[in-house]
């Protein structure tokens, strides 16, 4: 089965994606017979139409070099990626365009207009989700689109999907969890007698915080992911106004050092119980679950009626499983025709 591809957002992620792909070609083939065919490129510099299909190593090499997508055939640097889709025939489209809180920004309108044309959407970008989901849901119930997004929530970890798909009939009580790997690496590396900005600085040069890392050490990655848990599995509607959002910025070393000597670990910990949404850092038994999410990891603990209470974590450092989640998504979609 050809699956016709749009890819919208070519960082790290997008390009992960692409080699993902590259690389499980035989075995998406094999095991579930679909072929992803790459027709439509698009990034801040513009957008590449090929119904013929690009070449994925020539989309590879020419983001590794100066000029980018720019360098494909059926580039037009004009060319918005919303107004493409309308004009293409396309059996999926990847949005992993970078986070906008504010409006949503390109990614927000890619999903409605896709959406409303009946193409199913996959996000790694979070915009669109934590500000329209109710939104976009409808809008593919109405066109019988498919509409995923597992990779905005801990990269390759499935706890969208457990829940919806695997909790069945369960009321979620509780749950807690630690959503973002960098604040957990730079909270763990102070324990170990670093100070904040030593820490903040190494995962700096890492590579895994950017240069502007306010969006993680300040709480609101990992609010918008509370969120996005709390609306698509609970279906409770919540906003980022309604969670109590504390970072790690005021957090001493001392005072890591001094729940250490306690055998106690703070955490950046986002959590909903009695319908209260909270991100705060918080010191928890070292020998729990939480205190024993360390370094790159993020995990969550879910209490239910009826299921008793899971614990799942994921050790990511790479963009590799957020990429990848992207690609279980699409192959869900099309398997289960939508």
């Amino acid at each position: 089965m050809i699956v016709r591809t749009a890819m919208v957002g070519l960082g790290s992620v997008g390009l992960t994606l692409l080699k993902i792909i590259r690389t499980k070609q035989d075995t998406l083939r094999r095991a579930y017979d679909i072929r992803f065919r790459i027709v439509c490129l698009s990034d801040s510099s513009g957008t590449a139409v090929n119904p013929g299909g690009f070449d994925i190593d020539d989309v590879i090499g020419a983001k590794s070099r100066a000029g980018g997508i720019k360098r494909l055939a059926g580039f037009n640097s004009g060319l918005a990626a919303w107004r493409a889709l309308a004009s293409l025939e396309l059996d999926i489209v990847f949005e992993a365009s970078p986070v906008d809180l504010q409006t949503g920004g390109p990614g927000l309108t890619v999903a409605r207009t896709a959406l409303s044309g009946g193409i199913p959407v996959v996000l790694a970008n979070k915009g669109p989700v934590v500000l329209a989901l109710r939104e976009l849901e409808q809008l593919a119930r109405r066109s019988g689109a498919g509409l995923r997004y597992s990779a905005t929530v801990c990269g390759g970890l499935p706890i969208i999907n457990i829940a919806r798909r695997d909790m069945i009939a369960a009321d979620i009580t509780k749950f807690q969890g630690i959503f973002n790997s960098t604040t957990n690496f730079i909270l763990d590396m102070m324990g170990a007698g670093r100070s904040y900005d030593d820490a903040l600085a190494e995962a700096q040069e890492r590579g895994i915080a950017e240069a502007d890392p306010s969006l993680d050490v300040e709480g609101w990655d990992t609010a918008n992911k509370l969120v996005i848990i709390v609306n698509s599995i609970l279906k409770r509607w919540v906003s980022l106004s309604d969670v109590r959002v504390t970072g790690i910025t005021r957090v001493m070393a001392q005072e890591v050092l001094r729940e250490k000597a306690r055998q106690h670990a703070i955490k950046l910990v986002a959590s909903f119980e009695d319908n209260n949404l909270t991100v705060q850092p918080k010191p928890v038994p070292a020998d729990s679950f939480l205190g024993q999410c360390s370094g790159w990891e993020m995990g969550i603990e879910m209490h239910s009626d009826i299921y008793g209470i899971m614990y799942h974590k994921l050790w990511e450092r790479e963009p590799i499983p957020t990429a990848a989640a992207m690609m279980r998504d699409a192959v869900d979609i099309v398997t289960a025709g939508g």
